[in-house]
């Protein structure tokens, strides 16, 4: 349990960094850059120990469909609720078919 959740606080970190400054396309790129750099530097400090952690657990590749599936379902709110844009059914059908591959990889 703790992998998962300094999976979703890494990729909370990731994804304000990534797409947090599209609000503000006035902002000078370099400084965007910059502090999305920085934003991103507290994403590391939970991946690295996120992945330390469950490596054993579970396989690099299940931790990479873990960090993935985070990362959508992360993106999904933050696009809704920060960028206020809208969810569309062929998003909820693609993530879907993530999923039934999460289901496919964790098959033993």
């Amino acid at each position: 349990m703790r992998t998962i959740i300094l999976l979703v606080i890494s990729n909370i970190f990731m994804t304000v960094a990534w797409y947090g400054h599209l609000k503000y396309k006035s902002s000078p790129i370099a400084m965007v850059i910059l502090i999305s750099w920085g934003i991103a530097f507290f994403e590391y400090c939970f991946q690295v120990p996120a992945n330390r952690i469950g490596h054993g657990e579970f396989t690099a590749a299940q931790l990479k469909t873990i960090q993935e599936v985070i990362t959508l379902v992360v993106f999904s709110l933050f696009s809704i609720l920060y960028l206020k844009e809208e969810f569309r059914w062929n998003y909820a059908v693609g993530f879907g078919l993530i999923v039934l591959a999460v289901i496919v990889i964790f098959k033993k």
